[in-house]
């Protein structure tokens, strides 16, 4: 089963944009795999808030991010 994890800026998606990486992400993997993969390929979307995450040691949040 394929399977992608996504974590995203908390608030930073509609869920119609939801949907749409979601499918985007298992339309690539039915691309890869072929069509028997889309039945069974799992697609979480996580949002992570507001200090939740650092690149390179600096913590993202809206300021760093461009959102403030």
């Amino acid at each position: 089963m394929p399977f992608a994890n996504l974590k995203v800026p908390a608030g930073t998606l509609t869920p119609e944009s939801k949907k749409k990486l979601q499918d985007s992400v298992t339309d690539a993997f039915a691309d890869v795999y072929g069509e028997r993969a889309r039945p069974t390929t799992l697609v979480i979307v996580e949002e992570v808030t507001e200090n939740g995450w650092s690149l390179g040691g600096t913590i993202l949040n809206e300021e760093v991010l461009g959102r403030s």
